[in-house]
């Protein structure tokens, strides 16, 4: 695997997970208007456990690295969390083992695997008000992007901006998954802190993005 894949993956998953701990009580606040509040301190708990352990990770390939911080995830992030985030992880790695060059298909095609592993994990789908709601058209957008010839930066851009702006949408969706979704129609006017929790990250990894 070329070191610029490594890097560029090492960048991510970096990223997400200094930003989680970052942004732990924000995640939190939202989460508590109609969840259980725990989604700032389960991400953050269990991103600290990565970045603690991250020299020491598997650096095999890309997709070797990726399950492995899977791994930790699931481990050490608690809650309905640590579950769907660990096999995102773990379903975008197993799509790029093995994988010694990692091209813009290869890479939307992991980021599909993982919301695959996440609607099936979580029993959910987009429009059933979960992180779901702003990942699925994020990664649409960035495809879209890839594929007319983008830049890497442009097209993290673009994804980051309609994360944003779906994840903001959510809160005229009734939750019909996890805590939220015992508080019936209330949930209705306020946003899901997973889709929200998804564009913070995505915005952060594109206003970082190495040039």
């Amino acid at each position: 695997m070329s070191n610029a894949d490594l890097a560029r993956t090492e960048f991510i998953v970096r990223t997400i997970a200094e930003e989680s701990v970052v942004q732990e009580k924000y995640f939190g606040d939202l989460d508590a208007v109609v969840g259980d509040g725990d989604f700032g301190y389960s991400l953050a708990r269990g991103f600290e456990f990565v970045l603690a352990d991250f020299d020491d990770i598997d650096r095999t390939d890309a997709g070797t690295f990726l399950s492995k911080v899977a791994v930790m995830i699931t481990s050490h992030i608690g809650g309905t969390s640590g579950p769907l985030w660990g096999t995102a992880f773990l379903r975008a790695g197993s799509s790029l083992k093995g994988n010694d060059d990692i091209s813009s298909a290869d890479a939307v095609a992991a980021l599909r695997a993982a919301i695959e592993g996440i609607k099936k994990r979580g029993r959910s789908d987009v429009g059933d008000k979960t992180l779901l709601d702003a990942l699925v058209p994020a990664v649409d957008t960035l495809e879209a992007s890839l594929d007319a010839g983008e830049p890497a930066a442009v097209a993290v851009q673009k994804m980051a901006e309609t994360a944003r702006i779906a994840a903001e949408a959510t809160s005229v969706l009734e939750a019909r998954r996890g805590r939220a979704s015992y508080t019936g129609e209330r949930s209705i006017g306020s946003v899901d802190a997973g889709a929200v929790g998804v564009a913070v990250l995505i915005e952060k990894v594109a206003e970082t993005w190495p040039s």
